[in-house]
């Protein structure tokens, strides 16, 4: 019994020391957006619905769909459409409310989000939000039913 146990305890404590350098190798970042910094894609559509709400400025910053209203920028994984990215934000006035989107798969593996969310901050937009879809824009927006054009 002592001797299993010993031998559990050494195999979780490489388990940890592994995950331990596999965070350090590829030296995974925090996400540059909070909680309060996404919205979720019930409540962008309601917005878009409503002729009478104030309206973001919304970004497809990706490959996929454009949701109604977007404007194509192309995936910003690129240096030349970050840089157009740049370009359409420095038009807009700081205090509007700006959502990017890209949903071409999960947030973890999304190469155009925390390019695009940084580029946000570093331009000073305040009310700038990144549309929570986790999965993909088909399951999170398209088999929703939500406006695509």
């Amino acid at each position: 019994m002592k001797k299993t146990l010993s031998i559990l305890v050494i195999i979780l404590i490489a388990a940890l020391n592994s995950n331990a350098q596999l965070q350090k190798r590829y030296q995974l970042k925090k996400d540059p957006w909070n909680k309060d910094e996404l919205i979720a894609p019930a409540t962008l559509a309601a917005l878009i619905k409503n002729p009478k709400a104030s309206q973001p400025i919304i970004f497809n910053i990706g490959v996929v769909e454009n949701i109604k209203g977007a404007k194509h920028i192309g995936k910003v994984s690129d240096k030349e459409n970050l840089e157009q990215f740049r370009k359409a934000l420095s038009s807009i006035p700081k205090s509007n409310s700006i959502v990017v989107y890209c949903g071409c798969c999960p947030f973890d593996r999304c190469p155009n989000i925390r390019p695009a969310f940084e580029m946000l901050k570093a331009q000073g937009f305040k009310n700038g939000k990144l549309l929570n879809l986790p999965t993909n824009i088909k399951v999170d927006w398209i088999d929703k039913g939500y406006p695509i054009e």
